[in-house]
């Protein structure tokens, strides 16, 4: 990434301001990855609800562009998949700004297929050659694999891109504008596999998420051909047996005793833990339960 101009974002605001801006109270914009858009839509609705005098409002982006618009000085407070590099970190030292990453979930990323596709599981393996090498086919129909995630830059992206170990990918791979898209077109679409944020489809008391199971099967990944493969769900995302797992980071350069950090301290206390739990991703504060059964 490319160093950016950047100011330290208390020296030249208001004071004034801080006397109607708390921990529960004043305007706030935060930016966050479009994958983790269910989970905030549900916690923001909440901190609202808890300090009514409170309003945060949000922006689903692209990690790349959110990246960006953090040292650009045009956002405080940001939600992506990774924490900043050591060189990012210490270039914001030296620009005398102080800035608090805080890890709040495990998530992962899904790959969702037509339900009429009988290829239902697939290893990173042979996934990383679906990525990185043209001509990819399905093993059940022979027909040629159409790969679709949601934007340029973003966090699944990026993953894939990772993942690959190149600068370019598959002529196979396709960009659309949204996850909600990726769903959508693999809904429609028989040779099409779906990348996206496993947030879009974890918490299944959720009508929305019902209707997306309803029209798309998510398929098992394992490591390696032949080896046992998992769905995302909470447990094998915590246990790391399911292999596309990642993290999800809250990044703040906000004062200590403003919106900005009051929002962030929700999502790492009881509340929005308990929350990030219900939506069945794996809280990084709080224990999983983990429960086994056995037949006898």
């Amino acid at each position: 990434m490319g160093i950016l101009s950047l100011t330290a974002c208390e020296t030249h605001e208001n004071p004034l301001a801080y006397q109607s801006d708390t921990h529960g109270r004043g305007n706030i914009e935060v930016f966050l990855e479009d994958s983790y858009k269910p989970l905030f839509t549900t916690s923001i609705y909440t901190f609202q609800s808890l300090f009514p005098k409170a309003t945060v409002k949000p922006s689903y982006l692209p990690e790349g562009d959110i990246v960006k618009a953090f040292f650009d000085n045009k956002v405080k407070t940001i939600c992506i998949s990774r924490d900043f590099t050591d060189k990012e970190k210490k270039y914001l030292k030296s620009q005398n700004v102080q800035v608090q990453s805080d890890l709040i979930a495990y998530d992962a990323v899904a790959l969702i297929i037509h339900p009429d596709n009988k290829d239902t599981a697939i290893s990173v393996d042979r996934l990383k050659e679906w990525i990185s090498s043209d001509g990819a086919t399905w093993k059940g129909s022979g027909k040629p694999v159409k790969m679709v995630f949601d934007k340029v830059n973003s966090a699944n992206f990026n993953y894939l891109t990772k993942l690959s170990g190149k600068s370019t990918l598959s002529k196979n791979v396709y960009a659309l504008n949204s996850n909600e898209q990726v769903i959508d077109y693999v809904k429609h679409n028989k040779q099409a596999i779906g990348v996206i944020g496993v947030n879009w489809i974890s918490d299944q008391e959720d009508f929305d998420v019902m209707n997306f199971l309803d029209s798309v099967h998510v398929m098992h990944v394992s490591q390696h051909d032949g080896e046992e493969g998992f769905q995302p769900f909470a447990g094998t995302i915590w246990t790391k047996e399911y292999p596309l797992h990642r993290e999800m980071w809250m990044i703040n350069k906000g004062n200590r005793s403003g919106l900005n950090t009051g929002f962030v301290l929700f999502m790492i206390g009881e509340k929005g833990q308990l929350i990030i739990q219900k939506s069945e991703l794996v809280p990084a504060k709080a224990p999983v339960r983990l429960i086994q059964l056995t037949t006898q």
